[in-house]
């Protein structure tokens, strides 16, 4: 039960924090990306669940992040 929240949360948040480090959303998911790829290798996701919740919230932290990023840009 606490690798499915994890997974629900954790991508959505890294890509966000990712994208505010670099100032660039793409570089924000292609991170994250690399290190749930790191986990699946590692056989830290052993579930179609855990790849699908991972999915799921690495659609949604990029979909913020997109907003978040056009919301900087109008502002400045």
């Amino acid at each position: 039960m606490s690798k499915i929240m994890l997974a629900i949360l954790l991508p959505g948040l890294l890509v966000i924090l990712f994208t505010r480090v670099t100032y660039n959303h793409y570089v924000g998911l292609i991170l994250t990306v690399a290190l749930i790829a790191a986990s699946v290798y590692k056989g830290y996701t052993d579930s179609w669940l855990l790849m699908i919740a991972d999915a799921a919230s690495l659609t949604i932290g990029f979909w913020y992040s997109n907003l978040m990023m056009k919301k900087t840009k109008r502002s400045a």
